[in-house]
């Protein structure tokens, strides 16, 4: 599923109690020069059971269905967060898991996964690593998109006013920003020390 597919089915979807999304909830991305092919960087982001080797939050996990890195596959993640993250809103702290399914796969160019609703449906929330050939390497690019809330943003915000419920999107945005900043430094570290 391209990004385009992606946005056009969150216009096309209701927001639960908050009427049509015209915008996503968040799209944030970061970007790094790695001195390492288009092809070896994918071969490193695609084995997510690796996740925990520069992820913020995934500690790894495991693929329990299909091919390991083929559309159609479900990975799940295990995750960990610390107390202090948006330390006033009501998220989910220590551990937990996710299961993700991969919706776009192309070697050398682009891997995507949707995060799985408790019933298995792909959900408005994709997790996405594009490569790009580069001077002397690649350049990688770790996106997050997400449409229409997803189960854990509408439990979130259930109870919140507007303004409370703009306070939390905006203190997840800068979370989220940072992490993937930090994400894609660790990849081009773990890539360029072999």
């Amino acid at each position: 599923m391209t990004d385009t597919e992606l946005e056009n089915t969150a216009s096309e979807n209701a927001a639960s109690d908050d009427g049509p999304l015209d915008t996503p909830l968040f799209q944030v991305s970061a970007e790094a020069h790695v001195a390492a092919s288009p092809d070896d960087v994918y071969a490193t982001v695609s084995d997510l059971p690796r996740s925990g080797e520069w992820s913020v939050e995934c500690t790894g996990g495991q693929w329990i269905s299909g091919t390991p890195a083929t559309v159609g596959a479900v990975f799940r993640g295990e995750n960990h967060r610390p107390e202090n993250v948006v330390a006033w809103a009501p998220v989910v702290r220590g551990e937990w898991t996710t299961e993700s399914e991969i919706v776009e796969a192309q070697p050398g160019r682009v891997i995507r996964w949707a995060i799985r609703d408790r019933a298995g449906r792909r959900q408005e929330s994709v997790w996405s690593f594009e490569l790009r050939a580069a001077d002397d390497g690649c350049v990688l690019v770790h996106r997050f998109w997400m449409g229409a809330p997803t189960e854990g943003i509408q439990g979130i915000t259930a109870g919140m006013d507007p303004a409370r419920r703009q306070a939390f999107l905006s203190d997840w945005t800068a979370k989220l920003t940072a992490d993937i900043a930090a994400t894609v430094q660790r990849i081009k570290h773990v890539v360029e020390k072999n």
